[in-house]
């Protein structure tokens, strides 16, 4: 029992990692040299509809300077996370080749969830029209027009992008990140030293060297644990073992999370996160040497609802824990490799977000919801899937799907010399992983139950899936020469009484039964 338990312990590492990244909470931004490296060559303009003005007609102040002001200069501004600004004619000049190619290329402004499939609140997408108004505005010289034409700069929110929080940490001190190495995973107790309990429906989180921070999640934790291990460690922070809440530690729950690219978005209205007072929150930072030292400090804001939230709500995530139990194996140059996975509602639920998660190799996502009529509905499609820009998208307009609809999700990978996002050239053998180099795949919708009464019913339901997962992950394996030894064999042997090589349903309920039990254990 002990070897099982330490190995399932060790094969849902990434399950304590539940807490999904939904609604991201961040600044806009993206590594530094993050667009150079993993900006496609392959340029759309060609493919655009658009009829040309005529010669010379276009200006700065007339034609480019409202589309760049209104889907541009929020992050091109100074403090934020654009890499320069776009806020004056000779800002836009200096880089109108550049704003011709990006935008052509549907590189910028950077939204890659793509049209036609579904509707998002606040999409940053510019038209065909306004893509080729700026490549011809360019072409032509880059005039720059009548001054008293040029319109007011919108008036943007200074530093968080929500607004005032009701609640500013910090961490107490920086974290030497080092120049090169292996990613680091690093724990980091902040204390909030709430007097009461409160409900938050929005948290902003701003890291102070976002070229080397790939992800945070936030944990709370109610037992002083994290920040003893905090205070006993010499560095800043501790090394909780990997994973999501840190080996040893019981948390009270989780807050969700921050990847780089992701916004800073508020739970939908009567929705929220309950922090007991007392509580101490818990950063769990990967970070990813970026070539120099680095001193990262974050600072977390945190924004309260009027009070307890009405419904409470849950990822339906596919494959489960970010596809640590996909078997994700990608041979070195393999151009189209996927990983898929299936869920059915138990219950009718109420859709309102959608997230992607993946590394450097992947390539597209997709999930499609199948009613019990056989009518389909698009929940996300990623045609270009950009490691760089991790959004979390927003219905524009939430909507139900009903008991019996089955939720597809497919994932593909290229892992090629031909994938110019590809960092490893020539292509290496890449495998499910917590480092950059390695891969994770899954998307996640974000839902409530249509009657509040039946979330407990769907929360069942995911637990079952994910075990079902593991056995049918565990199947695969056994059966495969390479197989992996320990608890892959090691499952099916203790399960499969009758030694057929299968699992009936009687064994897999009590193989499902155990699973279940040893993450609880693994969580605690």
């Amino acid at each position: 029992m002990r070897k099982y338990s330490k190995d399932l312990a060790a094969g849902f590492l990434a399950g304590l990692m539940l807490v999904p990244l939904a609604h991201a909470q961040s600044p806009t931004e993206a590594p530094a040299e993050a667009p150079a490296k993993s900006r496609p060559k392959a340029a759309r303009i060609a493919d655009i509809k658009y009829t040309p003005k005529p010669k010379g007609t276009l200006t700065f102040t007339e034609h480019i300077a409202p589309i760049v002001f209104n889907n541009c200069a929020s992050c091109h501004r100074p403090g934020e996370a654009a890499p320069f600004a776009l806020l004056t004619y000779a800002d836009v000049k200096k880089r109108a080749r550049l704003i011709a190619e990006v935008t052509g290329e549907t590189f910028m402004p950077p939204w890659h969830a793509e049209p036609g499939y579904c509707e998002f609140a606040n999409e940053r997408r510019i038209s065909d029209e306004q893509i080729g108004m700026l490549r011809q505005w360019y072409a032509e010289g880059a005039i720059e027009g009548d001054a008293a034409k040029l319109p007011a700069l919108p008036k943007f929110p200074e530093g968080w992008q929500l607004g005032k929080p009701d609640l500013v940490v910090k961490m107490s001190e920086a974290y030497t990140v080092r120049a090169e190495g292996q990613d680091i995973y690093r724990y980091f107790a902040v204390p909030l030293n709430l007097t009461e309990d409160k409900w938050v429906k929005a948290i902003e989180f701003r890291p102070s060297a976002r070229t080397v921070v790939h992800h945070c999640l936030f944990f709370l934790d109610t037992t002083g644990t994290a920040r003893k291990l905090d205070e006993a460690d010499p560095e800043p922070g501790y090394n909780g073992g990997g994973g999501g809440r840190g080996r040893g530690l019981q948390m009270s729950g989780g807050l969700g999370g921050w990847a780089v690219g992701g916004n800073p978005r508020p739970l939908p209205e009567g929705l929220a996160w309950h922090i007991p007072k007392g509580a101490d929150l818990v950063l769990q930072t990967h970070f990813h040497p970026s070539g120099k030292v680095e001193q990262e400090q974050s600072v977390i804001g945190f924004y309260f609802a009027d009070g307890p939230p009405k419904k409470t709500f849950a990822g339906i995530q596919l494959p489960p824990i970010f596809g640590a139990i996909a078997g994700i194996d990608i041979p070195a140059g393999e151009k189209h490799y996927v990983i898929k996975d299936s869920f059915v509602l138990p219950v009718d639920v109420e859709a309102f977000a959608v997230n992607g998660h993946a590394h450097q190799l992947a390539k597209e996502m997709k999930m499609i919801a199948t009613m019990p009529d056989g009518h389909e509905k698009w929940l996300m499609k990623i045609g270009d899937w950009d490691f760089a820009w991790q959004e979390q998208y927003t219905y524009k307009q939430p909507f139900t799907l009903p008991k019996g609809t089955r939720i597809d999700s497919e994932i593909s990978y290229d892992n090629s010399a031909d994938n110019p996002k590809n960092p490893t050239i020539p292509p290496v053998r890449v495998r499910w992983g917590r480092m950059s180099s390695d891969e994770m795949g899954s998307v996640t919708l974000q839902v409530v139950a249509a009657k509040e009464e039946e979330m407990p019913q769907l929360r069942a339901s995911l637990k079952r899936h994910m075990a079902d997962s593991f056995i049918d992950r565990a199947m695969a394996e056994s059966k495969k020469e390479t197989g992996r030894g320990g608890f892959v064999a090691g499952i099916i042997k203790r399960f499969d009484k009758d030694g057929d090589g299968k699992l009936s349903d009687e064994e897999r309920a009590q193989a499902r039964e155990f699973i279940q039990q040893q993450r609880e254990l693994a969580e605690e």
